[in-house]
């Protein structure tokens, strides 16, 4: 028998606009790509990130488009030769030498076509596919359905009706680009037999000590037996041979004191593989092998000890996990073009942003596995949706059978990710039924009635995608939606909750987080400006270019938030003194805002995490990490993989062991008929966070200045020998804000540090400063030093008076910060570590602070 061979159909590839007798075929800038790539490629269109250049290149979108190849047939000889199509987008004709062999209408679906009888074997195949206008597509659907209700936010609301990457219509972050294309690889596979399918269940004993992988292999063709070979570390553990009978093959491995893999902060990632080989007597047919880690992962849903609702916490090798994380978009508006390092290197920036969790977003796609396996190795825990996202989709026969191949061909392709510990079957789609009053019967549980109903894609999520998940993913939990729980997407006692309260909705100050917190927020954010260097590569003209100004048309046209403008200035005003020139001072601003908005948040509802029967928050995820191009938006880091200065602050948040202060007025009246004979009490509330599995012993310090003079006013130990209990938040004290003298407002004017030591050496370090910021008087420090230590690994920095928000930039991107946008209090030195500068270099620094 032939060993199956795979012969890549990546060469060749020429493309041209359909409707246009003038258009003539030209080479495509890469495989797999998409149209627009290719366009930018030969200058048809200009880049659409640069400017207003979006709204020039929309009649891409509206347009059909032909891609072309010619390949030799395999000189492998097989019974059996299949085109394999990973990914088209979207609505596809097929055509192989003049026969039309395939039509797609779902980008998210790979597909398979025999065309054994089609190829030639005397001369080169002509592969031709023509991608059909999927805008005009839906909107023929929107209108072939009036029955439904059709609604949504974000985008032309015909997005609903195709199976295509929703963001593609634009969204509040991103702009709108209808891409098409052969998005993904295309290969030829010839063949006898095949595995078609290799996958595995694995079940880790309670203890610990043991686990059980129990290995399938779907079989097309013949073949008399699997070898199923577990290895570890390019040692074999273990080999099992076993029959094939009806196309299926089965083993089981059983393992003592299995290599586990956990979350980052708890351990390693030890990679298992698992390979079948599919055998005809003697003859090999052909080999797959998947990797994967063992791991027990569970969420908990159970009462609290003393508070309503339930927990809702990841529990990974019986290790409960605190998930501060983020939340992910795709990378690019042109995903073909996001390389493996480059998903390698924004998975590394959410590892060293000490996250726990990435949240996989429903409006994006089904990532590619570069991610996955990045995640896996590194030990980042991976929430992933369904692509469905803000909207009321529709359930005709017809799109939920493509929905259900959708979710069965993407769970089969991610199932063995270890990473991935839940699937969600959409993006806050409850939250627009709630907003509409949809119907939605919690207590109706005939899936039938529901598609009879104005929220019919309830069958979606809680039939189809529950079944699905139920069949091929029993051990991994599935979640309705993101947000669900408790009497409505709002209830933050069950489940998890997207918090907009602040930025969105009421617009609460960010001071005052743990006052709308919930059991899990899986989407709270705050917008900041992105790089200067980010902005200055949209304008036409970079630093010269005329709407270099925070309020230009161009700088608004890269926000798509609706209300951006109000929102931060608002957040601004409330805040801080800021000032729109220099422009570098203004984004400086408001990416500090968006850092104490977003430290706030993860300070406070860690807060909340408090140990066994107390776990009132388990996570957060920060809307967003990423963008997908260059905009001012809720991203950490930007397009560019530039930080903002939130990506510091909630890394310093979700360090292992954080200190943290509250600072609350009160005011009483002496008895119920006075106004003027008022009490004032400025107090700090101090806690600690150890999300470490040991016990560990502190010091705790507080000192004390006047943010005017500099003089330090205290200097106190509080406690020595204070032990923080593993995995969980303690209170530690509350006190006044320590003044030298008594009601003479002096608490306006002191900043107040915390810090917890260990064997004399500094752990953790919070600075609390009177807020609103823009009421205190803070100073320009006149002896502020910057200095490279020795080795120019690190940045040094002291001043004479507190000096809010010192932030560190150079022009050259090779300049790496570990840290960034630090307090500095007298008589101290903050240490930043650094890369890519040498000694001598300070003068490649430029520094900004709240004032300067």
């Amino acid at each position: 028998m032939t060993l199956r061979a795979v012969q890549p159909i990546d060469q060749n590839w020429e493309f041209k606009q359909e409707d246009d007798d003038s258009s003539k075929f030209l080479a495509v800038s890469q495989f797999p790509t998409n149209v627009h790539l290719d366009l930018i490629h030969h200058k048809i269109i200009p880049d659409p990130f640069i400017g207003k250049n979006e709204n020039t290149v929309q009649w891409v979108g509206e347009k059909a488009w032909i891609y072309k190849t010619t390949f030799p047939s395999s000189k492998v000889k097989g019974s059996k030769s299949v085109l394999a199509f990973d990914g088209l987008d979207t609505y596809a004709t097929v055509v192989l030498n003049g026969k039309e062999i395939l039509k797609t209408e779902n980008m998210f679906i790979p597909e398979r076509v025999d065309v054994t009888d089609i190829l030639k074997s005397d001369a080169d195949n002509e592969l031709e596919i023509t991608f059909a206008c999927t805008f005009l597509i839906g909107k023929k659907i929107v209108e072939e359905h009036p029955e439904h209700g059709w609604g949504c936010w974000n985008g032309d609301v015909s997005r609903l009706a195709v199976r295509k990457a929703q963001y593609h219509y634009g969204w509040d972050w991103g702009p709108t680009f209808l891409t098409c294309g052969p998005w993904k690889p295309i290969n030829l596979e010839v063949y006898d037999s095949r595995i078609s399918d290799l996958y595995f269940t694995t079940e880790v004993d309670k203890s610990l000590q043991s686990a059980e992988i129990v290995a399938k292999a779907d079989i097309e063709g013949e073949g008399s037996e699997v070898k199923f070979e577990l290895s570890l570390d390019d040692k074999v553990v273990s080999t099992e041979t076993a029959k094939v009978e009806k196309a299926f093959a089965t083993a089981t491995f059983k393992t003592q004191d299995p290599a586990l893999w956990y979350p980052a902060a708890y351990g390693k990632q030890p990679l298992y593989v698992l390979t079948a080989t599919l055998l005809s007597g003697e003859d090999q047919c052909d080999t797959a092998s998947k990797r994967f880690g063992l791991r027990r992962a569970e969420v908990i849903q159970r009462k609290l000890d003393d508070a309503p609702g339930t927990t809702f916490y990841f529990e990974i090798n019986n290790i409960p996990v605190f998930c501060g994380g983020s939340d992910w978009i795709p990378a690019d508006s042109f995903t073909p073009r996001i390389t493996k390092q480059k998903y390698r290197d924004w998975v590394k920036l959410v590892l060293d942003g000490n996250q726990a969790m990435i949240r996989v977003w429903g409006g994006g796609i089904f990532e590619d596995k570069a991610f996955y396996e990045a995640c896996d190795e590194m030990g980042v825990l991976v929430w992933q949706d369904f692509m469905f996202g803000c909207g009321n989709y529709p359930a005709h026969e017809e799109f939920l059978e493509s929905v259900k191949q959708e979710a069965i061909a993407n769970v089969k392709l991610l199932r063995h990710h270890p990473s991935i510990v839940i699937w969600a079957g959409n993006n806050e789609d409850y939250q627009y039924q709630e907003s509409e009053n949809l119907d939605y019967d919690p207590k109706d549980t005939e899936p039938q009635n529901w598609l009879k109903s104005t929220f019919p894609a309830r069958y979606i999520y809680e039939k189809v995608l529950a079944d699905v998940t139920k069949e091929l993913v029993p051990g991994t939990y599935y979640h309705f939606g993101s947000p669900f729980g408790g009497k409505d997407t709002r209830d933050p006692t069950i489940g998890d909750i997207h918090q907009w309260n602040v930025w969105h909705g009421t617009q609460e100050k960010y001071q005052n987080f743990d006052k709308i917190g919930g059991r899990f927020v899986s989407e709270f954010g705050m917008e900041g400006f992105p790089s200067i260097k980010t902005i200055d590569s949209y304008l036409p003209k970079g630093k010269d270019d005329p709407d270099r100004y925070p309020q230009s048309s161009t700088v608004d046209f890269h926000n798509k938030a609706d209300g951006h403008e109000r929102r931060i200035a608002l957040y601004l005003v409330e805040n801080m003194q800021y000032k729109f020139e220099p422009f570098e001072q203004f984004v400086y601003c408001t990416q500090l805002m968006q850092a104490e908005c977003l430290a706030s948040a993860y300070r406070l509802w860690k807060r909340e995490w408090k140990g066994p029967g107390r776990e009132y928050c388990a996570g957060a995820l920060v809307w967003q990490i990423n963008d997908c191009w260059p905009v001012t938006s809720w991203a950490i880091v930007d397009y560019y993989l530039r930080p903002k200065h939130a990506y510091y602050t909630v890394k310093r948040e979700l360090a292992p062991i954080t200190i943290g202060l509250k600072r609350t007025v009160t005011t009483t009246p002496a008895d119920k008929y006075t106004r003027v004979n008022v009490k004032t009490v400025h107090k700090i509330e101090m806690w600690a966070s150890n999300l470490s599995l040991e016990k560990r012993t502190m010091d705790v310090q507080l000192k004390a200045w006047d943010v005017i003079t500099g003089k330090e006013t205290y200097s106190k130990s509080l406690h020595s020998g204070y032990v923080l209990e593993p995995n969980r938040s303690v209170e530690i004290t509350d006190f006044e804000v320590p003044v030298e003298k008594k009601d003479a407002e002096e608490e306006l004017r002191t900043v107040v540090a915390a810090y917890l030591t260990e064997n004399g050496k500094q752990v953790a370090r919070y600075v609390n400063w009177p807020e609103p910021l823009k009421y205190t008087h803070l100073q320009k420090p006149k002896d502020l030093k910057i200095k490279l230590s020795q080795g120019a690994d690190a940045v040094e920095i002291t001043a004479e008076v507190p000096v809010k928000g010192v932030a560190l930039e150079a022009e050259d991107d090779s300049v790496v910060f570990a840290d960034n946008c630090v307090d500095v209090v007298p008589g101290e030195t903050v240490s930043i570590g650094v890369q890519g500068l040498s000694s001598g270099d300070e003068g490649k620094l430029v520094v900004r602070y709240l004032g300067s």
